[in-house]
């Protein structure tokens, strides 16, 4: 049942935001909720979206891609599964999945590292991201950032007990974030090897540095283990 609203319970709803409930209520007569009226008045006891009444509010989507195409950095817009957004948006996973290693890890050089490696990746996504032939204008990867990451490999790698045989992810959550980081990286290298083939990447840098950072994620795993105290991982091949 319909509750009764006072004057005073109720505030004046703008006149764009009039004119989509109207056009709601014209379009879904029986979607529109009581609580909605269509003679501008905003019932408190059952606010409507700020999507319909608060203009100030930032747009979260441009509704550009709803044919299923997306925009390259410049004028072309491509389908989505096209190997350019397929290769940066694999890159974006990898970042995402970085993310979470430095939020679960347990060294402050772990989080230090990952957080320059995302930084990196972002500027390897805006070049990947780029109209074929333009690439040079975005290519911002430098070749010094991988001898970095050679660099970091190394300095971990000095400091961890290689193991001899396969292990299992999982001894520890820092380091589980790393393995899974680990493979979202060798993901998005094969994505963008694809792309490299079909279409000439213009920095030599990329593909080598992807190379590296999942051999990074590999020995930051090995050194989450040992900062968690785990003294001996779990060997896929074991019998225990």
């Amino acid at each position: 049942m319909r509750s009764k609203i006072s004057p005073v319970d109720a505030k004046p709803i703008s006149k764009p935001a009039r004119k989509v409930l109207h056009l709601r209520t014209k379009l879904y007569p029986l979607n529109v909720p009581p609580s909605r009226s269509t003679f501008g008045l905003y019932v408190r006891c059952a606010p409507i979206s700020k999507r319909y009444y608060n203009q100030g509010m930032p747009d979260y989507y441009s509704g550009e891609g709803d044919d299923g195409s997306t925009g390259l950095l410049g004028s072309e817009r491509v389908p989505k599964y096209h190997l350019r957004p397929t290769a940066f948006g694999t890159v974006d996973e990898a970042s995402a999945a970085l993310g979470l290693s430095r939020a679960t890890a347990l060294s402050e050089e772990t989080m230090a590292v990952i957080h320059a490696v995302q930084k990196d990746l972002y500027t390897v996504m805006v070049e990947l991201a780029a109209v074929p032939g333009e690439e040079e204008q975005f290519q911002r990867l430098e070749a010094a950032r991988l001898s970095w990451i050679e660099e970091q490999v190394q300095s971990f790698g000095d400091r961890v007990n290689m193991p001899k045989d396969f292990i299992l992810p999982g001894d520890s959550l820092p380091a589980a974030a790393l393995d899974l980081a680990r493979t979202v990286v060798r993901r998005a290298e094969r994505q963008v090897v694809r792309l490299d083939h079909e279409s000439k990447l213009s920095n030599p840098t990329i593909l080598p540095y992807l190379n590296r950072l999942s051999s990074l994620c590999f020995v930051l795993s090995l050194w989450e283990n040992e900062t968690a105290g785990v003294e001996k991982p779990t060997i896929a091949k074991s019998s225990e």
